[in-house]
């Protein structure tokens, strides 16, 4: 059975995210050494290194997952950026894009969402309280 080539991709993406992971964190991990014996201690610059390690980690755990669930065939790609995304994702996880359009549910009773059901409980429950309230006043 042949690999599908949308897998191949991801894989060979997969591979290239975890080296430049693991770079990374030798990178961060040597810059923090180095600062630390020198005892001068750039925070900004750990912060702009750690913040694209996490961006990177970020994609590859993304690329995994969609790698995991490809059996299945349930991935997509972003409309506005490409990036790939799995099934049930509202927005892109790159570019922010909403992915799917939000409806509103069709088992609310009124446009404003309330439903009898909802306002009888409610009515069930201020009753008690009303009732209680009035016989503390006599």
């Amino acid at each position: 059975m042949a690999i599908p080539r949308d897998t191949l991709e991801l894989q060979r993406r997969r591979d290239a995210l975890a080296q430049e992971v693991t770079e990374l964190h030798w990178d961060l991990g040597g810059l923090a050494y180095e600062m630390a014996i020198r005892d001068h201690f750039r925070l900004d610059v750990l912060v702009r290194r750690a913040a694209a390690l996490q961006e990177r980690d970020a994609e590859l755990a993304e690329v995994e997952r969609l790698l995991r669930m490809e059996g299945d065939g349930v991935a997509g790609a972003c409309p506005s950026c490409g990036s790939p995304h799995s099934r049930g994702a509202l927005y892109c996880w790159q570019c922010g894009t909403t992915l799917m359009e939000r409806l509103p549910s069709s088992a609310t009773g009124e446009p404003d969402g309330s439903t009898a059901v909802m306002e009888e409980l409610f009515a069930r429950q201020a009753a008690p309280a009303h009732d209680s309230a009035a016989s503390s006043d006599d």
